[in-house]
């Protein structure tokens, strides 16, 4: 017993600290994507961007995020052929999906989760509920 405390206090001596989850944010508006890393790396996370439904495949499958914030309506594929091409690609599909959009949530919620999304939070989203909602899905 006394052996595994020492391990422990060995291990936690090191300074090995954990990476920061990585969030993808895949969203057209600049001021939006600024305003949303800024937020995220306040609390830790890293983040990488993406404008428009090509770009975000490509930066998934190259920076390996931990989780993807998406937006439905963006040029060059709309965030329900994002969500397909995830769950289609062996890589990207135990990633999760928070969809954060515009869009009426009577119109696309439904459809986004039957996609693969896990949340759908309509903008503007409760920030408090969009991070407890990140937590919880990055375990």
């Amino acid at each position: 017993m006394a052996k595994k405390k020492i391990l422990i206090a060995k291990d936690v001596a090191s300074g090995a600290a954990a990476a920061p989850k990585r969030i993808l944010i895949v969203e057209d508006h600049a001021d939006m994507r600024t305003w949303l890393g800024t937020l995220f790396k306040a609390q830790g996370y890293e983040t990488v961007f993406a404008s428009d439904g090509v770009t975000a495949i490509m930066a998934a499958q190259k920076e390996n995020p931990d989780i993807v914030l998406l937006d439905l309506g963006l040029p060059g594929g709309d965030g329900f052929t994002i969500i397909e091409r995830f769950a289609g690609n062996q890589k990207l599909a135990a990633v999760p999906i928070i969809v954060l959009s515009g869009s009426d949530p009577s119109a696309h919620e439904d459809r986004a989760l039957k996609a693969g999304a896990k949340k759908f939070f309509q903008k503007p989203a409760d920030l408090k509920d969009l991070l407890a909602a990140i937590k919880e899905l990055l375990g």
